[in-house]
Parts: structure tokens; sequence; C-alpha cells
């Protein structure tokens, strides 16, 4: 017996119909999964829909319900008669074992079937960490036969392998040490799945094309001779691409008020680029109304990447309207409250606060884009501290809303769902982006470090600087910056919360992500391969005699 089914689900045939995709267009994973080919579905002879995008407020490490508010959010908008779409993140089960426990949304405001999503889901990520490892292994092998007139320098390959768990005893490895063909012994590592380059390309590519395109040129390594090495010269890219065909395909599931979800690709947004595929979205925008998505973490990390370097891509439009998710818990842990104390009722520390969510109205506004805050209510909530909340709001010039989508589903988020549509069809949007293709790529880092950060200073180290000046010569200067740090603090310092100011933004290391089309700038102690917790959420994760699953959050 797997996932319970809860009342109002329907089979997924009844949500393809009510999306309007033809019969043709979907391949059934069970009663309640299908994946979608895009090629079938017809053009609509309607106008696109309205793209709504969620971020959030710097969050505890428990997240503040990004995901809970964009499902309650798209349930609400179909009480109120639109056609509504969410197009979400896949959950990586290093978050599923490790911290977060699981990535479906909660309480009324999921999506379904929630463990199946969470675990393996209709294999994407496998596909993604197989192609990726895929490569790896051609360019191991390329090393064996080549000998003296090898290809790629043994000591300048570049390309690691990847997982999908957190597992820290990885990060750094030795290989090639018992193979007496391989050159020489050298050291490399695991980066999670959601981190790798095969992870962002296949949410970036637009179709098959343009997936097989972006493959063949990502960099393995250099050649003896200091040129780069690509995908296409290890004669790779076609077997991947082969590999991620059903990959690409996005995947349709339900919320528990029987509304269409697509959830397709995972990238974290602390080392990645944080959100869906463009597939799954732009298809969302073609049949719906109004597309809900999200972006990871807060408006720095997310909503900066799916600006400067999604919508930059072309193959969507901005966002029609940003909602921000603040919470009183988010906002007294930034006034000094400790993880155990957030319960309890302290309206200074939700003043002091503030600060923090003042600094991601500011990022959204940088943008030009309308916004909406949406206070997302927890049961510990105090009325004195809610009232509180809504005095501060108030002083501030924007809009905002309680959401109680967690408890009531779409019913607790039709002030939001308002909202969002004044926002949306009346608020005045002036989309730019942060910065221009032509600035230099350190140029790039000290603006958003600047202006988004908020930060004094930005340091680069010197093997970042030189890694970051041979990208610029080998042709790369007018690529996006996609900067990897915590998601923990405005800041690179995971211990700095609130609103720091006049601190400095350390970049410790580069890479080039040449395939996805952008340079990574990693801050601070990022890591690419994370750790599980103290007491990681997998041990308490179960599965009866009958199948019943168990411990999986969200």
């Amino acid at each position: 017996m797997a996932e319970k089914t809860p009342t109002g689900i329907v089979p997924i045939q009844d949500i393809a119909a009510k999306l309007g995709l033809p019969p043709d267009s979907i391949d059934l994973y069970g009663r309640f999964k299908a994946k979608v080919d895009p090629a079938r579905v017809p053009a609509a002879d309607r106008p696109s829909g309205r793209l709504v995008m969620v971020t959030a407020m710097t969050p505890t490490p428990a997240g503040e319900g990004k995901t809970t508010t964009a499902v309650g959010l798209t349930d609400a908008l179909a009480i109120l008669g639109h056609k509504a779409v969410a197009a979400l993140r896949e959950p990586s089960l290093g978050p599923v074992f490790g911290m977060k426990g699981g990535a479906t949304g909660g309480g009324k405001a999921k999506v379904h079937p929630s463990e199946d999503i969470n675990l393996h889901f209709n294999g994407d990520i496998h596909a993604v960490t197989t192609a990726h490892n895929l490569l790896a292994a051609m360019a191991e092998n390329r090393l064996h036969f080549d000998g003296p007139a090898a290809l790629l320098d043994a000591r300048k390959v570049t390309w690691k392998r990847a997982m999908d768990m957190n597992e820290r005893g990885l990060r750094s490895i030795l290989v090639g040490l018992n193979d007496p063909n391989g050159g020489l012994g050298r050291e490399t590592g695991f980066d999670i799945t959601a981190a790798s380059e095969v992870m962002a390309i296949l949410c970036l590519a637009k179709d098959l094309a343009d997936l097989k395109a972006r493959l063949s040129r990502i960099v393995v390594g250099y050649a003896p001779d200091g040129k780069l090495v690509t995908a296409a010269q290890i004669k790779a890219a076609g077997a991947m691409a082969s590999l991620l065909k059903e990959a690409l395909k996005p995947n349709l599931v339900q919320t528990l008020e029987g509304n269409p979800a697509f959830v397709h690709g995972g990238p974290f947004a602390n080392i990645a680029h944080g959100t869906n595929t463009v597939i799954a979205t732009g298809l969302a925008l073609r049949l719906a109304d109004y597309v809900i998505t999200e972006s990871g973490f807060a408006t720095e990390l997310g909503a900066e990447k799916y600006m400067d370097i999604v919508v930059r891509t072309g193959h969507i439009p901005p966002p029609a309207a940003v909602v921000i998710v603040a919470t009183l818990r988010a906002l007294k842990y930034h006034g000094g409250v400790k993880a155990d104390g957030l319960n309890a009722e302290n309206i200074a520390a939700v003043e002091k606060g503030f600060e923090n969510l003042q600094k991601h109205v500011e990022n959204v506004r940088l943008f030009g884009v309308p916004l909406i805050v949406a206070l997302n209510k927890f049961p510990t909530d105090t009325e004195a501290e809610v009232a509180a909340f809504d005095g501060l709001a108030k002083k501030e010039d924007f809009r905002y809303a309680l959401s109680d989508v967690f408890g009531r589903g779409g019913q607790g988020g039709l002030g939001l769902a308002r909202q969002v549509i004044e926002a949306a069809e009346r608020d005045k949007s002036g989309f730019r982006y942060l910065y221009p293709p032509e600035a230099p790529l350190i140029e790039k880092i000290e603006t958003i470090a600047r202006r988004v950060y908020g930060a004094g200073r930005v340091v680069i180290e010197a093997k970042a600087r030189k890694k970051l000046q041979r990208y610029e010569a080998d042709g790369f200067a007018s690529a996006p910056v996609c900067i990897a740090k915590t998601q923990y603090s405005l800041s690179d310092d995971a211990k700095a919360l609130n609103r720091p100011r006049d601190f400095a933004v350390t970049v410790t290391d580069a890479k080039l992500s040449a395939g996805a089309g952008f340079v990574v700038a990693l801050c601070g102690e990022i890591m690419t391969m994370p750790g599980l917790p103290k007491a990681p959420a997998a041990e308490k994760i179960d599965i009866s005699d009958e199948g019943e699953i168990s411990g999986i959050m969200g």
C-alpha cells in the first residue's frame, strides 16, 4: 500500500483534461502522476497567462512555507474562478533525508502524491545524476586510452561526480590511483545533484535540441595546450541527452484541492539557480490564466537568479507579480530570538526583525516588479504579534495579506489571491535587469553583493580572481553570474542575521557552467556537497509491512 489518497483527489487523466491537455500528450506514471510531452500540446488560442513568482524573507533553518504558499495561492485563485497552475521544483533526497524532511507544501496546501514526489518521483533526478556521471566516466576513459596525445590534461580535469544525497565524506576523493594508463592520480569530489550543471541545463533548456546543444558546451577540463575541452569533444552529449529525454518532459500532479501542478527540475538556490524548468513554466503559461512558481530561499538568492539568469534566457517572461513570504517566527529569529524560543510571544523581536523583510522588499523593487508580502500564519502566532506586524506593514508602501493556506487551504489564501490579482493586473511594472551583460564578471558580482546583499565591500580571493579572468579570456565575459552562498543570511556569514550592514562578501572560488550559460562565484564557506545534520530527518522515516511510508514532513 502506498500513500493514502486524500479525499477529493482524482485520477491524473482528469487533471490533464481540466487543464486542456490532449490525451495523447500524457504518459501515465500510475494513477496520480504523468509526464507531459509539450510537443503534443497544440499552441493555445488564448493570451499567455500571468506569471507569479513566490520568494521569501531570509528563512529560519526550517523554512518559511514558500511551497505551501505557492500551492495555497494556486488553490485560492481557482476558487476565485481563474484557471491556475502551480509550477514547482522537485525535492532533492538531500534535504528530504537531511534537515528539511520534504518539499511538497504542508497542511491543506500540498501537492499529491507527496511521498512519491519526495522519494524518487518519476526518476528525473536519477537521470540527471546518471548523465552527469556518464560524462565523468567518458572523460576518465579518454585519460585511460589517449596516452601522451591526450585530449585532456589529467591535472586539469574540472568535472566532478554527482549524487543526490548529503554526504560530506565525498566532498574530496582521489581517483586514478589504480589505473596504470590513466596518468596521475588526482583529487576530485562529488557535488549534490541539485548543484550539477546538468540539472541547471535541464531547467534552462527550452527543448531537446537546446538541451543537447547546452550539454555539448559543458566544459570538462583543459587540454595540455590550455584550451577548453567540452562534452562535445568527449563525444558524450548525445548519450547524455538520450538519458535525459524523458526527464525533460514536465511532471503533472495535483494539489489537494484538485488543481494542476507541474513539478519539474530541482536546482538549489544557495549553490545553483534555484528554479523549476522553463519548459514546465512555459507550458503552464500556454494553458492557464495564472502560473504560480517559486524561487529558492529568499530574494537575494532565488529571486535575483530568477530575474538575472532564468528570465534572461528569453524562454519565459518576467513575473507579473512577486509574493514575498514572511512569518512571525522568522521576524523573531532575525530579531534575536533563539530557535527554541520562537513559539513564545515577543513583539519587540518582531519589530526588530522587520528590518530583514524591509531589505527583501527593496530587493524585489530593484527589478521593477509589483510585489505583495504574504504573512504565512502559524498556529503559535498571537493576535498581538499579528497586530504589531499589521502596524509595521501599514507604514510601508507595499501590498500585504495574511495567509492561512496551511490551516484552511485555498480558502485561507483568498485575501492573498485578491492582492495578487490587483498587483498583476493594475500595478505598474517596469522590469529591469540588475546589470548589463557586457559588464565584467567581477563587476557583476560586486553589483549583486552591494545592491542585493547590502555589502560594504567585496573581496575576490586570488584563486577566484584568476579563474574569473580566465573565463573572460575564454569568451564568457557576457555570462550572468550565479552566486553560491549561505541561505541563512543576507551576507555570506550564516551567523549574521537580520539586516547586516557594512560587511564584506568574500569570493573564495569560481566555476564555469558553460552549458548552463553562467559563471558560478562561491562565497564564504558554501559547500556544493552538503552534509547531514546531527539528527537527520532520515532517522524518523519508516515504512510499514503494508508499504505505508511515515515520517516525511511536507
